[in-house]
């Protein structure tokens, strides 16, 4: 009799502990490392029965990682990278299509045209010059105005820049001076550009860091990193140049054939709702719901009138062509990858 009882409540506990098991979530993401446990925390409290696993790098290697992937892939969600990578892996069939619960809610400028769509948008970073005025005045290097200043004589050896093949950042730069120049001005400004890099790196957020410390003057990277490290003190001007800056949506899609797909959609219903937005609009200036975003501090005054006119189905389509020009050209100047 003892042993069928504690036959019985073994048995019970193990119901008991199924009932209450979590769906284990693989998540590819771009997100800055500093804020996805804020976003683990607050999904989970929505959604008790999930454990969100991120797996996080910059947008050129987590799309690199998803193209490997693309016969056996291993995430069950793609969360935070560039749409324009996402147009380009939807064009290869790699998403399951869904419209997430509230989905109207969002501008629809900000999600797949496609119904029910491939991908949505959650929130805009913006190119920016991250600008240490501490190491400006002991080179006498005067405050850029514009993205040719960087190519004047004084800012030799001064300025470092993402690789596009590995950051985003880097990739909405250079497509942005092609859209804004034409090919063949774009690839001249590149070449006087290249020959002021100290240093190409693999982190859209590194040129700033490395601003904000003081190892180069001048960083080009994006608003949200440059506004976050002035907030910590740092002596850095966040500086959008006069003739117009790059930007790329932060978006999600849920994989083709993941195992976990009602999950999967838990995930994209709670990226869409107010809170989630409230939460992405915390160190962005322009979020995919309308009348949430509020002004950030230290983010460049009127930055939203610089961004260009994006053309996201022209870069997506273009990615690689310009990626491969860009490596032939350039990459000499990258930091060793790890």
């Amino acid at each position: 009799m003892k042993f069928v009882t504690v036959f019985g409540a073994l048995v019970l506990a193990g119901a008991a502990f199924s009932l209450h098991a979590k769906t284990e979530l693989l998540v590819y993401t771009a997100v800055e490392a500093d804020e996805l446990a804020k976003f683990k925390t607050a999904i989970e409290a929505d959604y008790p029965d999930l454990d969100i696993q991120w797996v996080r790098d910059s947008t050129g290697i987590i799309t690199a990682k998803l193209l490997a992937e693309k016969a056996n892939p291993q995430a069950d969600v793609v969360w935070g990278l560039a749409v324009t990578s996402l147009k380009l892996l939807a064009d290869q069939g790699y998403f399951q299509p869904y419209a997430p619960k509230g989905v109207e809610a969002l501008d629809q400028k900000y999600v797949d045209s496609a119904k029910p769509s491939q991908w949505v948008g959650q929130r805009v970073w913006v190119a920016s010059l991250c600008f240490n005025t501490v190491e400006a005045e002991k080179n006498k290097l005067p405050t850029p105005a514009s993205w040719q200043d960087l190519t004047k004589p004084e800012f030799n050896g001064k300025v470092v820049m993402p690789n596009p093949s590995s950051s985003g950042t880097g990739f909405l730069d250079v497509s942005a001076w092609i859209q804004m120049w034409g090919e063949e001005k774009a690839w001249k400004y590149m070449d006087a550009l290249h020959d002021n890099i100290a240093q190409y790196t693999h982190s859209g957020s590194k040129p700033c860091k490395m601003a904000a410390a003081g190892e180069i003057p001048v960083g080009i990277s994006f608003a949200y990193r440059g506004a976050q490290e002035k907030s910590k003190g740092a002596p850095i001007e966040v500086i959008a140049p006069k003739e117009g800056v790059g930007w790329d949506l932060e978006s999600f899609a849920i994989v083709k054939n993941t195992k976990k797909l009602e999950a999967a959609k838990q995930l994209a219903d709670w990226s869409v709702t107010r809170k989630a937005n409230e939460m992405y609009s915390e160190g962005y200036a322009v979020v995919a719901m309308p009348g949430v975003a509020k002004p950030v501090p230290h983010y460049p005054e009127g930055i939203s009138s610089k961004m260009i006119k994006n053309d996201f189905e022209w870069a997506a389509k273009h990615r690689e062509a310009i990626l491969a020009e860009w490596a032939k050209r350039y990459d000499g100047k990258s930091e060793p990858k790890k």
